[in-house]
């Protein structure tokens, strides 16, 4: 009877054990699923907020200046002596006026001009101008009705370049457009031959996201995308690649995305890379599998930094239940918007283009 007993009770623990990890098992899927599904629709509505607002229409404006390292490295200095712009140098509220002649100038201080004092660099001029940046440089009658409304306040501003050696080049502004804030953009960048390129920009939107990316190059590939809210990451993806020597190719050495509060990870082992791993909230999920697949509309040749964001890489996530998606199916158009965002970022042509033109030409007249 005492045998008996014990049989029933270690049959009855079985099952209560087998109910519990089945139940836990399922949560584990459940959470997984249900986790990044609604962080993928977080982010949806997150890029649907930004690609509607003003200061994602700036992002996205190109034109035909290009910036600091873009149009002067051409005429520094053919020593190992570094020249110099800072804050203090350019300085003073910088006005957009009309040209009264029709003769095309790439001079920008004959549509510029010094009109007060400020410890900041400000340059204002019409936002038209800004939408239509291939008119900047070229009279039209209606010029001189046009208002400055759109306003660039640089509170940071560091240039120093060599034409050999490389630069170094620091940038923070404010943008306003009829008095009301659009965003603030923020750009540091800098190459040489010893430390190799490195480039991070940031936008702060005016209603609370943050984008930001960054890239460095060397003997280390790292590059960086970011989208955020008031410090909650909504969107992350991070490429590592490195090279043992300056022959040999960049390998891949960890790979990590984050959307909401879910995170895969795919590191490298002792002769190639681990799986990838997948997290919700810090949790491991055991009975999960992720797996980098090959994607016939992919661009899988640059290997230097395979990236979703890039459009390069797929991954593939089986859930416990044995159902499978993929990132590129949850996130949709969603992706092409991001990636569109971190190249408009990089550029970044409305701000940097002016700010670095007219900064250039306030420091030749000075030289």
């Amino acid at each position: 009877m005492k045998t008996k007993s014990i049989f029933f009770a270690l049959s009855v623990l079985s099952v209560i054990t087998w109910s519990c990890t089945s139940e836990a098992d399922m949560a584990s899927s459940n959470s997984l699923k249900s986790s990044i599904t609604s962080s993928a629709q977080s982010l949806q509505t997150a890029m649907n907020s930004i690609t509607s607002s003003i200061g994602y229409q700036l992002l996205s404006t190109h034109g035909q200046a290009g910036g600091m390292m873009g149009v002067k490295q051409s005429v520094a200095g053919f020593d190992t002596t570094y020249n110099q712009i800072l804050l203090a140098d350019v300085a003073g509220v910088w006005d957009y006026k009309a040209a009264l002649y029709k003769r095309w100038d790439p001079n920008l201080l004959r549509f510029f001009l010094n009109t007060g004092t400020s410890t900041d660099m400000v340059v204002r001029l019409p936002e038209s101008k800004v939408k239509n940046p291939n008119s900047l440089l070229r009279f039209s009658p209606a010029d001189t009705t046009l208002t400055n409304n759109y306003v660039l306040d640089v509170s940071k501003y560091d240039y120093h370049f060599n034409h050999f050696l490389g630069w170094d080049y620091g940038m923070a502004t404010n943008i306003a457009i009829s008095g009301t804030n659009v965003g603030d953009l923020a750009i540091q960048s800098s190459s040489s031959k010893a430390k190799g390129y490195h480039f991070a920009s940031s936008f702060t939107f005016a209603n609370g996201y943050d984008a930001s990316t960054s890239y460095t190059s060397g003997d280390s590939i790292i590059s960086v995308y970011s989208i955020a809210k008031v410090g909650q990451i909504l969107y992350q993806e991070k490429y590592t690649a490195i090279r043992t020597s300056p022959t040999s190719r960049h390998r891949e050495k960890q790979y990590d995305l984050t959307i909401g509060n879910v995170e895969i990870v795919r590191t490298a082992g002792p002769t190639s890379l681990d799986s990838a791993k997948v997290y919700v909230s810090g949790v491991l999920q055991l009975h999960s599998k992720v797996e980098i697949v090959t994607d016939s509309t992919a661009n899988v040749s640059n290997t230097t930094e395979s990236t979703v964001t890039n459009h390069n890489r797929t991954i593939q996530i089986t859930f416990d239940d044995g159902s499978k998606t993929t990132v590129k199916a949850l996130l949709g158009s969603t992706i092409d918007d991001i990636s569109s965002l971190f190249a408009s970022i990089r550029q970044a042509y409305f701000a940097v283009g002016i700010v670095d033109w007219v900064a250039w030409d306030i420091y030749k007249n000075k030289n």
